[in-house]
């Protein structure tokens, strides 16, 4: 190990580029749906010792002294969000004729901006940079920071976020109720970082106690939660329907009375023998093919299909018209419809896809020809402030439209308290790619996250129910076409408040950098 890491560090020119890139390519293993981690144990280590490695001229400006680290955490970024990201390609082949021009964009654009958290990871962590553990502190403290900036700026992007790497199933996944995805995102570092101090031995000790620390408190946390977890379930039975309509075909205007007879037709399908007729149905994004307040026809047909007492949450395109001259506005809605076909409530999604639901600079990227993936006339518009959703009696919905479910810090809302996620997307766009897998998984861990059950409507899967501790009710598999018909679990509280789980990350991160910097500082000291 130790001709091994002395070789990684000695590297230089396009070989220790190549390495960066392939380290960051392996660690996107350890996403779904492959979850094979251990590759992590292999990925960080590699890229703390070319971080050591990554020095410039003792005489240099600060900045360009920090340059040889960030570019090779640019790399290593370019690498995991290039092999854990291509799948974003296959939506602007959808319709080819038009995004075809924007695939490297999409393939090799996206990963490139987003290496550039990575690459300031790297500037930070070297900023701190000392020994043995102190090293992997900072390492830490980088990444931490670096993944906290992903998940707001420029809107906000956390899709893959490292801490899932640590999550791969729903006993691993109960420490975030108490650390967060943000923590868990340092963490995580910390931990497959470990593995570099075997070459000089410094700080090993230490570093084997601390990781059998965390691993301990991770899996035995969740071993714990899931052992004394009770499996109740409410009163309400839901239906998720998941009908794999083709992607060219959704807004095919021949297409559209099909599209909406397949769905009555799997909504008004009897469940299996023993299993209660459904009082919640549950449709995916979009999956009305008209504007309903338009056309009533469409909202008569629903109505000739819902029971008594039976209500409908269907993902439709909402259209306000403001009046006078001024174009109408379109939203990305869930509406609440009633048996009577009524349309009782509606939410609006809030955090909308820049480039695939609306335009950013607009004035000026139109002019070029740029448009937006889905197009609509002006694209859509976003709800400025997230509300639940009551559906009825004793159950109110947290409204989670496609993406929306990836962003742990956007949870808040108002109105009554929820007691369910409902989350419905669309994710044919992207075909048998790992896309899906990441996206449920993501939606999977904010259900533990909030202590709620999942609902989850997706177009082509994957579509399923889970309970507030992440374990799958019931599902259906990618492409699948068919129903799931179960109860709803009942929510659970969570071991900590409401305001003690916004300063989760901040308490987390600070005790690393505390550590770092005690390191950088007792280094200086010894080397003079």
């Amino acid at each position: 190990m130790q001709r091994v890491a002395g070789r990684i560090i000695l590297l230089s020119g396009w070989k220790r580029i190549a390495l960066a890139f392939l380290g960051g390519a392996l660690a996107s293993f350890a996403l779904p749906p492959y979850d094979f981690f251990a590759v992590c144990f292999v990925s960080f280590p590699i890229l703390v010792w070319l971080i050591d490695g990554a020095v410039d001229n003792a005489g240099a400006r600060p900045i360009r002294r920090l340059l040889p680290a960030a570019m090779i955490g640019w790399w290593f970024g370019f690498g995991y969000f290039a092999f854990g990201l291509w799948w974003i390609g296959n939506a602007l082949l959808v319709d080819a004729a038009h995004f075809a021009w924007a695939v490297p964009f999409a393939i090799l654009g996206l990963p490139a901006a987003l290496a550039i958290f990575y690459a300031l990871a790297a500037a930070l962590a070297r900023l701190l940079w000392s020994d043995g553990l102190g090293r992997i502190f900072a390492l830490a403290f980088g990444f931490g920071i670096a993944e906290w900036l992903r998940s707001f700026v420029l809107t906000g992007f956390p899709w893959n976020a490292i801490g899932y790497a640590a999550m791969p199933v729903p006993v691993l996944m109960q420490s975030s109720v108490i650390v967060g995805l943000l923590a868990m995102n340092a963490l995580a570092v910390m931990v497959f970082s470990m593995p570099a101090l075997i070459v000089d031995r410094r700080g090993l000790k230490a570093g084997v106690f601390i990781v059998l620390v965390l691993l301990s408190a991770h899996a035995g946390f969740g071993f714990y939660r899931l052992g004394s977890a009770k499996s109740e379930v409410g009163g309400t039975q839901v239906r998720i329907v998941q009908p794999s309509i083709a992607q060219d075909l959704k807004w095919d205007a021949d297409s559209r009375r099909g599209i909406l007879d397949k769905y009555l037709a799997m909504t008004d399908s009897e469940p299996k023998e023993g299993t209660p007729k459904p009082q919640l149905i549950v449709w995916p994004e979009t999956a009305v093919p008209y504007i309903l307040t338009q056309t009533p026809e469409a909202l008569k047909s629903i109505a000739d299909v819902l029971a008594d007492g039976q209500v409908l949450l269907a993902g439709a395109i909402r259209m306000e018209a403001p009046g006078g001259n001024d174009a109408p506005l379109y939203y990305n809605s869930i509406y609440v419809i009633g048996a009577g076909g009524e349309i009782a409530a509606a939410a609006d999604k809030v955090h909308l896809v820049p480039f695939g639901e609306y335009v950013p600079l607009e004035s000026v990227l139109r002019r070029l020809g740029v448009s937006e993936v889905v197009e609509l006339p002006g694209g859509f518009t976003a709800a400025t402030v997230r509300r639940s959703l009551d559906v009825m009696d004793n159950l109110t919905a947290l409204p989670l439209i496609c993406y929306e479910a990836i962003f742990p810090a956007e949870m808040s809302y108002q109105g009554p308290r929820a007691n369910v996620i409902v989350n419905v997307t669309n994710d044919a766009w992207y075909g048998d790619t790992p896309g899906p897998y990441q996206h449920f998984r993501q939606a999977q861990v904010r259900a533990v996250e909030q202590g709620l059950p999942l609902l989850r409507a997706a177009n082509n899967g994957i579509s399923a129910v889970v309970d507030p501790y992440g374990r799958i009710i019931d599902a259906l598999a990618l492409n699948a076409i068919g129903v799931i018909d179960v109860a709803i679990p009942n929510k659970v509280e969570l071991p900590l408040g409401e305001s003690v789980r916004r300063f989760q990350f901040w308490v987390v991160i600070s005790i690393i950098l505390v550590v770092a910097l005690a390191y950088f500082f007792r280094h200086r000291a010894r080397v003079g």
